[in-house]
């Protein structure tokens, strides 16, 4: 589907009736299926988080120069090296939030997360975008955090292909899959896909040692207590939770398709799925709590490795609009106890 700004459109004179679905003034669908992206950012991302840290380095990339899709990789400083002895960092792979349709790890409070988690979980994060719906609807961004991984394969086996600055710190035997909300559900799928060997074995040095689903973003048809219970005022609220599957998933699919909850009718069985480790984060006041919290009940019934990290009083995604709060370093601290716990165990396993 074709794309124009706002401001263009709206200079030729678009009658308001032709809006079909509306993002905050963000995002708009027309009835002809054009949609129209504002460029700027969406009032609920601030621009006033820090762009910086003391202790973190960060720079861009493009990982995939057909799609135009970008990366930003933090370090924390000083980088370890080799000469030194010292040992490289885990890697944590993140994908952003927003529906599907919205976000971009250039946003500002993405930015600042991903700052605080290199610098507090002392690891090596990289940020990945992908693309969104409603003109790239799903599977594409499984597909892209596929194509992500496969970047990363490069970066570990291809010297003439790697980034020095990256593979100077980074650690690829020790790499986790996080992503918040959307790219919670992103982290599912890729678990999913290399679980089941649906993901064909490619040679490189990356090695997935666990996932962590922040708040992920699951559906289905039949309404849980606290979809139903979810006040208006509340972000997001179930109205918008609807209209982002609405403009993700494919045309014509209903909440259960696999895309969106992973024990619709057509989903794949996760009893014969191979899971790493898995740290699922639920906020207490957020909507999809009911889900997130079946989902990780579930898994530990199936025999899985699962840990439940519950923030009672938080809502979804509190960590990006609260990036310095008690409960967003209580969280940070909970994924590097539990990066630090999986690498424990291979070191063990390895030893043996």
């Amino acid at each position: 589907m074709p794309a124009v700004s706002v401001a263009a459109r709206c200079a030729a004179g678009a009658p308001a009736n032709e809006v079909a679905e509306d993002l905050f003034g963000f995002l708009r669908v027309l009835s002809d299926g054009t949609v129209l992206r504002s460029p700027a950012g969406p009032v609920f991302c601030p621009t006033t988080f820090p762009g910086t840290h003391p202790s973190v380095q960060w720079k861009e990339a493009v990982y995939d120069k057909a799609k135009n899709l970008r990366v930003r990789m933090y370090k924390p400083t000083p980088a370890p090296t080799a000469s030194a002895g010292e040992q490289k960092l885990p890697v944590l792979v993140h994908f952003h939030g927003g529906g599907f349709c919205l976000g971009s790890c250039t946003w500002a409070n993405v930015h600042e997360f991903c700052l605080r988690l290199a610098a507090d979980a002392g690891a090596v994060v990289l940020s990945a975008g992908y693309r969104l719906a409603p003109e790239h609807r799903l599977p594409a961004a499984f597909d892209d955090g596929v194509g992500f991984m496969r970047w990363l394969r490069d970066q570990s086996v291809a010297a003439s292909a790697a980034d020095g600055w990256l593979t100077e710190a980074a650690d690829f035997r020790r790499v986790f899959v996080t992503g918040d909300s959307a790219g919670g559900t992103i982290a599912h799928h890729l678990a999913v896909r290399a679980g089941s060997g649906s993901s064909a074995a490619e040679p490189g040095l990356v090695t997935v040692r666990g996932y962590v689903l922040f708040m992920p973003f699951f559906g289905g048809v039949r309404r849980t207590a606290s979809e139903a219970e979810c006040p208006e005022e509340a972000f997001p609220n179930l109205d918008l939770v609807d209209r982002f599957w609405r403009l993700s998933l494919p045309a014509g699919a209903t909440r259960d398709h696999p895309a969106a909850n992973p024990f619709g009718p057509d989903s794949p069985n996760l009893g014969s799925v191979d899971f790493p480790p898995v740290l699922v984060v639920v906020g207490g006041l957020d909507l999809i709590r009911d889900r997130t919290v079946d989902y990780a009940e579930r898994l530990a019934a199936m025999g899985k490795p699962v840990e439940l990290a519950e923030f009672a009083g938080k809502p979804h995604g509190f960590y990006l609009h609260e990036p310095g709060s008690e409960a967003t370093v209580e969280l940070i601290q909970t994924v590097a106890r539990f990066v630090d716990g999986c690498c424990a165990i291979t070191a063990s396993e390895a030893a043996a």
